[in-house]
């Protein structure tokens, strides 16, 4: 491997090398879901993304602590500092305990990434599980001079803190204007300026989900958990933050303001995020009804379905975009990722059974390292998979004579297959569910076929070859025998 890792940076807003704070060791904190609700696509397509890279980072011989949290508590309706409860609204709307709603969805969304085939994060903290030390660095902020309290609520002063720091670093939004608007509240508001936001909220007599603090009952504020669950499993220093782009402009512009605030340190060195979907070149939006859930798209249950399509077929349709990249659904493409995913896997479960000879007519080492100078720039999967499909072609026009492999280079070939598309990319073949089935009715069909050819009935094998293909099952004739694969 002769190219350096490279990550794009948002607080930087360049790409680097990558320098871990620790050699050979690699921090890495992921804002999970807020668990009120079943777990929408963007969230599968930020957690597809950071699986592959925690992959990449493993493969690559890091030693990684993933840590990714789930939101159970503080998180206010339209991200707020006032309003209904997330997880009280509903747990009132269904008569039951705010925890049944968080076990419900926090089950939903584990299993949504069992079906992506996402790997576990090292540590899964929950806010509710982390009062105290949400408390606690509450209570460091104030001491340093950078919150106040009014009326049993914790504010972060914005204003205050900009006088010292850069409060839009990561956003690059215009400060001066976002400051004017605070001089608006005519005393209408107990917060000194509309920028600043609730590091712990005191509860309303009827709030369900409340804990005892110095400043009276209450619960934490939506930004504060981070800050405390990546400062306490990874330091206040660590390397990679990432998420959505949509937490840019608050949350994680909050979270770097909290811990400057509370430690005098950036929490993390390269913030990294993915970008948004959109459905057939329109935002994803509930009153534009374009919006579907994983479920439904891997079902076809939704009125912009024609079909429904595999996890796995999802999955290589997202990793065919970078995941800064906007990526859009559309039936047509997700056909021709089906498609591409089939061809892939049909070149998974050929590569070894090439024949040898003593040369090979290709470089498999040139490919190898295409493969990771794309992963290495910025983890760019649809260039890697690119690569990839250039080796499938050559596994191909091996398959049918056309070029040669030696045995040594078809044990790299077969080596770096397995690796990227089953280790890095998380993809798994589908098709081995009831492939033994599927492999004993095949031969029965060919043995038909086979019959009809000997006694001359060329309709008969012509009409079974053509049925098949139009089923996607390609059948090829060979001096040994007849074989057949997914198209």
């Amino acid at each position: 491997m002769k190219s350096q890792l490279k990550i794009y940076n948002t607080l930087t807003k360049e790409t680097s090398v990558f320098e871990p704070i620790h050699k050979g060791n690699v921090g890495m904190y992921v804002c999970g879901p807020t668990v009120y609700s079943n777990a929408h696509l963007g969230n599968a397509r930020t957690y597809v993304s950071f699986d592959v890279i925690f992959r990449y980072l493993l493969h690559i011989g890091y030693k990684v602590r993933y840590v990714r949290n789930i939101t159970d508590a503080g998180h206010l309706e339209g991200d707020q500092d006032e309003g209904d409860d997330k997880f009280a609204k509903k747990a009132k709307l269904e008569q039951v305990e705010p925890m049944e709603i968080v076990q419900r969805y926090t089950i939903d969304f584990h299993e949504v990434l069992k079906a992506f085939n996402n790997l576990p994060p090292s540590i899964e903290p929950t806010a509710t599980g982390h009062i105290i030390e949400q408390i606690e660095m509450t209570k460091k902020i104030l001491a340093n001079g950078y919150a106040y309290e009014v009326n049993g609520t914790v504010y972060f002063d914005v204003e205050k803190f900009s006088k010292e720091f850069n409060y839009t670093a990561l956003s690059n939004r215009n400060l001066d204007e976002l400051l004017n608007n605070t001089r608006e509240l005519d005393g209408q508001n107990e917060k000194k300026g509309r920028l600043d936001f609730a590091l712990w909220i005191k509860a309303k007599p009827e709030h369900l989900m409340k804990w005892v603090s110095p400043w009276g009952e209450g619960f934490p504020g939506w930004h504060i958990e981070c800050s405390a669950m990546s400062s306490k499993y990874l330091g206040n220093e660590f390397d990679i933050h990432g998420g959505g782009m949509d937490l840019v402009p608050t949350h994680h512009t909050n979270e770097i303001a909290q811990n400057l605030a509370c430690h005098h340190t950036q929490p993390a060195k390269y913030w990294v995020h993915t970008n948004m979907l959109t459905i057939n070149g329109q935002k994803m939006s509930k009153s534009l009804g374009n919006s579907f859930l994983p479920a439904e798209l891997f079902e076809g249950n939704h009125s912009l379905l024609e079909k429904g399509y595999s996890p796995m077929t999802v999955r290589f349709f997202m990793l065919q975009a970078h995941y800064r990249s906007t990526l859009d659904f559309r039936n047509e493409a997700l056909q021709a990722a089906e498609k591409g995913l089939n061809r892939l896997m049909n070149a998974c479960k050929l590569v070894s059974h090439l024949k040898t000879s003593e040369t090979s007519s290709f470089s498999v080492e040139d490919i190898k390292e295409s493969v990771y100078a794309a992963m290495n720039e910025d983890f760019n999967t649809p260039i890697a998979l690119a690569q990839i499909f250039e080796a499938v072609r050559y596994i191909n026009l091996i398959n049918d004579g056309k070029e040669s492999i030696s045995e040594t280079d078809k044990t790299q070939l077969e080596n770096l297959i397995n690796t990227f598309v089953f280790e890095v990319l998380g993809l798994k073949n589908e098709q081995e569910a009831g492939a033994d089935k599927i492999d004993g009715l095949m031969k029965m069909i060919l043995g038909v076929r086979s019959d009809a050819k000997t006694k001359k009935d060329f309709a008969t094998s012509d009409f079974i070859r053509d049925q098949l293909k139009e089923l996607g099952i390609e059948i090829k004739d060979h001096k040994e025998g007849t074989n057949y694969s997914l198209t």
